[in-house]
């Protein structure tokens, strides 16, 4: 072919249609491989460079199949754990049912002894109580200086205190007001300017006077307890209702409000009988008046001060305060001291509860006195005393004296006694071996605690602030003292228990229960509970010292569980020899139920801990799980396996006869029990955080072969579009180039023609 001569214009064609072909034979093998780079012909950096990332991938994605196993793995291990959990629980169930099942014995282990005379608030045996005297404050009477110690004779009332109002005149303003003038009536000279409505109120000392319009009722038509008296119904209690009749009727008088305001204050008093009320004055008592000028005096009783609050035009019409209008107003008389009183003064109403009996003081004459009630039935009066003769008494302020207080204070301990006659009297008489309470030369009273209970008195008013109780601390609150008391033998006494079953051991002495000594049960028990034994005394005085229910299966003094007796007091007492626990048949059996459950439960624990793998791989069974997370093998997880058994949780069998069968048998078990579910919790946050950063790990890896892949394709891919118009370019370059060549030809064809 050498010897073919073609022409330059051919020969110049020709090649660009070759090398079009090759343009274009290589856009169509990018646009059919969907590259631009297909071999390292093509770009050697890109191609292995792309080659090596697609190679990285492919390991990575190679390691994805074993995180995902080992993600699997631990799957199966966090299930086995959860079900381990489970099972645990169930057991604590059984366990927890051993508490609550019936103690185990009939009998638990004792030791006991009899303390002659003891009881549960004395364990000393405290056989014979003796009398003792309790000191109070120094009173003093109302002598000038307020330095002159009372007596036994000195008065718990005073001297009556008195108001005098205003001189008055009736309703014609020149007639002298009287106790005769009414408070409703047409002639102005025989009535009030102003007089009370139906309904209005006086209130005198917490007792209500209450007006009314009409006349007074019949004794037939009274209340039941009232009585009627002229113009006045009263309850005999110091309420009173005043009738006012009308203008054309009078009824009640000035007198009859004077009457009424000395009922409530307890000047006067009323005894009523059928309906009718009889009305008489307070044994040495001044009742209140109108003078002959026409001025109101009204006096408080010897038991109270004085004070009256009703509207104050009517008080004001009295003479009695100078306030006018519809409101209230108010006028008092206060008693005053003397020599023969107190220098303070009791309220009435106030009280003092002594051993739990109750003395009231009362501003009121002496039932059974001249123009006082009759002695209620059941009741007894001794001088200014009433009393139920079971230590409850009613003391009367207008003539008690500081002797009757102490009276009654002897009739609630006991050191006194008084036997009704069933006729409002009875027989006082002193309990044997006791003296009464007394008041000395200094002013004390000097009060006996008498036999039967220490002596205690609280109270309510001023009662004990009066009476100089103030309190053996100042508090004012109370005022306590002890009896002598003729203690047993045990008294200063030790009594001594090792530690049982790992309790406290007791070291407790026998006294009055203060400074750390032990006198009543329940401070014995107090110390005996920390040593997990308990006491009990019955009424023979039979002490008894018991295993509590926790360690019923143990013998006290045993060499397995302690709580050997001694101390000074089993030189002064014996001891019984300790008891061994009597077995309940039908509770062990129960009991002896749980434990097979109990031990089923445990069997479950160790085929679920077998059960736990995949793929052959147990991490609850001491398997180990590597995982590795890159190509280079540097990346790795290393994941040590536990066994978690029943064995390797710290559980083992139970027996019966030993395991649960008191509760502290059981309380051991759910100790042990408790201590595993702790370990699954940590083993399954173990779990948890390396399950999460192989999870981690797993996503990891799959974003980063995501762009390794990208990343090589990148470097390898061909423009798509780029190519297609590369192929269409090449393609009409190409049909150009055929022209031009076929060109070149016809000029060559016209030389031939020529030489033709």
């Amino acid at each position: 072919m050498s010897g073919i001569v073609l022409s330059a214009s051919v020969r110049q064609n020709l090649l660009s249609l070759q090398s079009t072909a090759d343009l274009l034979a290589t856009t169509q093998n990018r646009l059919s491989t969907g590259k631009s780079v297909n071999s390292a012909l093509d770009n050697p950096t890109n191609f292995f460079t792309a080659q090596s990332l697609d190679n990285r991938a492919s390991d990575i994605n190679n390691l994805l199949d074993g995180i995902a196993n080992g993600v699997q793995v631990l799957q199966a291990a966090n299930t086995g754990l959860t079900s381990l959990q489970k099972l645990i629980d169930s057991a604590k169930s059984i366990a927890n049912q051993a508490l609550q099942t019936t103690v185990g014995y009939s009998t638990k282990s004792n030791v006991s002894t009899t303390i002659s005379g003891a009881t549960a608030a004395d364990l000393r045996g405290t056989t014979s109580f003796a009398s003792a005297t309790a000191s109070s404050n120094v009173l003093y009477d109302g002598a000038a200086g307020g330095t002159t110690a009372a007596s036994g004779t000195t008065t718990l009332g005073a001297t009556q205190g008195a108001v005098t109002g205003n001189t008055v005149t009736a309703a014609d303003g020149s007639t002298a007001l009287s106790g005769a003038i009414t408070l409703l009536g047409t002639t102005a000279a025989s009535k009030l300017s102003t007089s009370p409505a139906d309904g209005d109120t006086l209130t005198v000392n917490g007792k209500t006077i209450t007006f009314r319009a009409g006349a007074a009722p019949a004794s037939t038509a009274v209340p039941s307890g009232s009585g009627v008296s002229g113009n006045l119904v009263t309850d005999g209690s110091g309420n009173t209702t005043i009738y006012l009749g009308t203008n054309a009727a009078p009824g009640a008088t000035v007198g009859d409000v004077l009457t009424a305001i000395d009922l409530a204050s307890g000047v006067k008093t009323s005894t009523i009988t059928n309906g009718a009320a009889t009305i008489g004055v307070a044994s040495a008592a001044t009742p209140s008046s109108v003078s002959a000028g026409g001025a109101v005096t009204l006096e408080s009783s010897k038991g109270a001060d004085l004070s009256v609050t009703g509207n104050a035009d009517f008080l004001n019409e009295l003479g009695l305060t100078s306030a006018t209008g519809g409101g209230n107003a108010t006028v008092t008389a206060t008693r005053t001291t003397s020599s023969a009183s107190l220098g303070s003064l009791l309220q009435d109403g106030s009280s003092l509860n002594v051993d739990g009996h109750v003395i009231t003081f009362k501003n009121a004459p002496v039932p059974g006195s001249s123009n006082a009630p009759a002695v209620p039935s059941g009741y007894g009066v001794s001088g200014n005393v009433l009393t139920d003769g079971n230590g409850n008494s009613t003391v009367y302020l207008q003539t008690g004296t500081i002797s009757d207080v102490l009276k009654a204070i002897d009739f609630a301990t006991g050191v006194q006694t008084f036997t009704l006659n069933g006729s409002g009297g009875g027989t006082l008489a002193t309990a044997v071996g006791q003296a009464p309470s007394t008041i000395n030369s200094s002013g004390q009273l000097k009060l006996s605690t008498g036999i039967n209970a220490d002596l205690s008195i609280t109270g309510t008013g001023n009662a004990l602030s009066v009476l100089g109780l103030a309190g053996n601390t100042g508090a004012a609150t109370a005022f306590t003292a002890a009896r002598t008391s003729g203690i047993g033998g045990i008294a200063g006494k030790t009594l001594t228990f090792t530690s049982f079953n790992g309790g406290t051991a007791v070291n407790v002495t026998f006294g009055d229960g203060t400074n750390g000594t032990v006198k009543t049960l329940d401070q014995l028990n107090n110390a005996l509970q920390a040593n997990n034994l308990a006491a009990t005394i019955d009424a023979n005085g039979l002490l008894t010292i018991t295993a509590s229910n926790d360690y019923a299966s143990s013998t006290i003094g045993s060499t397995a569980a302690g709580g050997a007796i001694g101390g000074t007091l089993t030189s002064a007492l014996t001891f019984s020899t300790a008891s061994t626990p009597v077995q309940d048949a039908v509770a062990q059996t129960a009991r002896a139920n749980l434990v097979s459950q109990y031990n089923n439960i445990l069997n479950q624990i160790d085929t679920t801990s077998q059960d736990s793998s995949f793929n052959g791989v147990n991490l609850l069974n001491g398997d180990q799980l590597k995982l590795v997370f890159d190509e280079t093998g540097k990346s790795s997880l290393n994941i040590t396996g536990v066994t978690y058994n029943s064995k390797g949780l710290g559980l083992a069998a139970l027996t019966v006869g030993v395991d649960f069968i008191d509760n502290a048998a059981s309380n051991r078990v759910l100790t042990s029990l408790n201590a595993a579910s702790s370990t699954l919790r940590s083993e399954a946050s173990s779990l948890g955080s390396n399950l999460s950063v192989v999870q981690i790990r797993q996503d990891f890896n799959k974003n980063l072969i995501n762009v390794l892949q990208t990343g090589s394709s990148n470097l390898t891919l061909a423009d798509t579009n780029v190519e297609a118009a590369n192929s269409q370019a090449l393609s009409t370059r190409q049909s150009i180039a055929v022209s031009a060549l076929s060109l070149a030809n016809t000029s060559q064809q016209s030389v031939l023609q020529l030489l033709r």
